[in-house]
């Protein structure tokens, strides 16, 4: 639960701090401007909120790791949904407009997790977890999408350090397999997940797990 904390008011703390130009550069995210993953982050937000509210009475099916699932087609941003954000985020028009419902729906994602009993089971996706693993798994979230933000900002401060940990060790479970020890917790993710390509050495010390790359999370 504190680590949800932390890495979501890192995040939202970096895209409050972006000048108004910020938000025209490229994120990390294929398709996206910075506009269109801070409008992402705004719905991500409403969807802790309802899963929040959606008490489920039957037992846990799943959990923070089993919450996600493999897809065999990288994002290119033209799915429906993903073209859906970018207008959304066309209609703000000026950037403050997007930091203000960020500000506001965000912090109460925020308070609805502190306040949230993590043992409490809740329903999304066709799925049953406990509000712990629910938030657990969007610690994932959070910290790929705060590296999708500072991807084309060197000068934005990246995702905590624990959150970063906390990540790789769950794309490790989800891969079935570890990442080599030289790659860094940044690295694993953006390789692990196709963010970025491996460079042929580190191609070769990923043996066997290349063949498994990208891991593309849905």
């Amino acid at each position: 639960m504190d680590l949800f904390s932390r890495s979501w008011a890192a995040l939202r703390t970096a895209v409050a701090d972006l000048p108004d130009e910020a938000f025209a550069q490229p994120s990390g995210c294929a398709g996206w401007l910075v506009r269109d993953l801070a409008c992402h982050l705004i719905i991500d937000a409403q969807d802790v909120l309802i899963t929040l509210a959606t008490p489920a009475q039957s037992e846990p099916t799943h959990d923070a790791v089993t919450y996600w699932t493999l897809s065999q087609t990288p994002p290119t941003g033209e799915d429906p949904l993903d073209a859906l954000i970018v207008r959304l985020a066309a209609a703000y028009q000026e950037p403050r407009l997007l930091k203000f419902h960020l500000d506001d729906l965000g912090a109460a994602a925020g308070r609805a997790a502190v306040l949230a009993d993590p043992a409490m089971r809740v329903g999304t996706k066709d799925q049953v977890l406990t509000a712990g693993d629910y938030l657990d798994a969007y610690v994932l979230e959070w910290t790929l999408h705060h590296l999708d933000l500072v991807a084309h900002l060197p000068g934005v401060p990246g995702p905590p350090a624990d959150g970063l940990a906390r990540t790789r060790e769950m794309l490790e479970k989800i891969a079935a397999s570890a990442f080599p020890a030289a790659f860094s917790d940044a690295e694993a993710l953006l390789v692990g997940t196709g963010r970025r390509a491996p460079s042929a050495a580190q191609r070769a010390e990923l043996g066997e797990l290349a063949a498994k790359l990208p891991l593309v999370l849905g």
